[in-house]
């Protein structure tokens, strides 16, 4: 009878460290409290707040349920094993096998969640795509990250809501500006922020020349109430005309609104919304988030300076290549993670990408 025991104590041990990362104790009397919320007859009056609160008391359920089913799985494989060598019985192996190599495959997957430490990573996320040097060539490859973005987003089951594009001159766009809601969206998205490069034979180019086009990507956390005052005299308001679907409203109305920060030149804007006043208010609160952020980033930076480190928040640097042509690759430039799979990429496969900035942050940080 083959014996498990080290193989079931690592697993044990695994499962331990999930305890401590998804905070299950703390889970556990949370729960209880928002089951009284959710049962509260008056929860919705107020709409907001139902939302923020049901959506708290699926997360938390579901990390308790996620803890409590590996539990039950592992201790049934031990007592399975601890049955097993008492009577000699060979034939339990294949399914003591089969029961660790699986528990340890969704700890593997849980254990994701453990790189998730920034303040803000269970947050939506704001993002702003725009591109950079490469002319027409350079908009083209802002429109094909707008388009990975949205798939990636499909695939893991977030909403993406597009909240202006600006469109390129012959082709492509020239800046969007989109919202992710889905938990640890943000956590996910921050590796994704600064230059991305691309390089191709340009199909809008007669000779077939290869072409080096850059975008950049800008991502904030969405935050319900950023603590940051804004002075309105700061504040360059814009209106425009929504784009996208909305019926007849939408296309006869300058109902979209644009802010423009002149202390940071940070832009956010909305389009969502029937009114004007609605859509200012939806742009300001987006505007604080990001000048909030930014107010963040810059402690931190100040603190790893005088750490004696170097902080690895810059937002312009160029981060990511994706080639092809003469060869097909895609290489992050911090992580060295690397793909040949190029098409996958585009196609929203990017969280190999992503798992490998988190595992790379936290060793930066350590």
């Amino acid at each position: 009878m083959r014996d498990f025991s080290d193989e079931l104590k690592e697993l044990r041990r695994r499962l331990g460290e999930a305890e401590d990362y998804l905070k299950i104790p703390a889970g556990r009397s949370r729960l209880a409290e928002l089951e009284m919320e959710v049962a509260r007859p008056d929860l919705w009056d107020d709409q907001e707040v139902a939302k923020k609160v049901n959506g708290e008391y699926a997360n938390v359920k579901a990390d308790l349920d996620t803890f409590d089913s590996l539990s039950r799985e592992l201790e049934d494989a031990e007592l399975l094993h601890e049955m097993a060598r008492d009577l000699g019985d060979e034939s339990q192996e294949g399914e003591i096998e089969a029961a660790a190599v699986s528990i340890g495959r969704k700890l593997r997957q849980l254990d994701l969640r453990s790189l998730f430490t920034g303040e803000h990573d269970e947050a939506d996320c704001i993002v702003q795509i725009n591109a950079k040097d490469g002319g027409v060539d350079a908009q083209d490859w802002s429109e094909i990250l707008l388009r990975m973005y949205s798939r990636w987003a499909e695939r893991r089951k977030f909403t993406l809501e597009i909240d202006e594009v600006s469109q390129g001159t012959e082709a492509g766009i020239l800046s969007a500006e989109f919202t992710i809601t889905g938990r640890y969206a943000y956590g996910l998205m921050t590796g994704e922020r600064g230059t991305h490069r691309l390089v191709r034979i340009s199909p809008f180019d007669n000779q077939g020349r290869r072409q080096t086009s850059f975008a950049s990507v800008q991502v904030w956390p969405v935050m319900d109430a950023p603590d940051v005052e804004i002075n309105e005299s700061d504040i360059d308001m814009q209106v425009f005309r929504a784009s996208g679907a909305g019926g007849q409203h939408i296309n006869k109305t300058s109902s979209a609104v644009r802010l423009i920060h002149k202390p940071t030149g940070m832009v956010a804007s909305s389009q969502e919304e029937r009114s004007q006043l609605q859509n200012r208010e939806k742009a300001l609160h987006r505007l604080k988030a990001m000048v909030a952020a930014k107010i963040e980033e810059e402690h931190e930076v100040e603190l790893a300076r005088i750490a004696g480190r170097q902080a690895q928040v810059g937002w312009g640097s160029q981060i990511r290549s994706y080639v092809v042509q003469p060869y097909q690759m895609v290489k992050d430039l911090r992580t060295e993670v690397e793909t040949s799979q190029i098409e996958a990429v585009l196609d929203g496969d990017l969280d190999e990408f992503m798992e490998g900035y988190l595992r790379w942050r936290r060793r930066e940080a350590e």
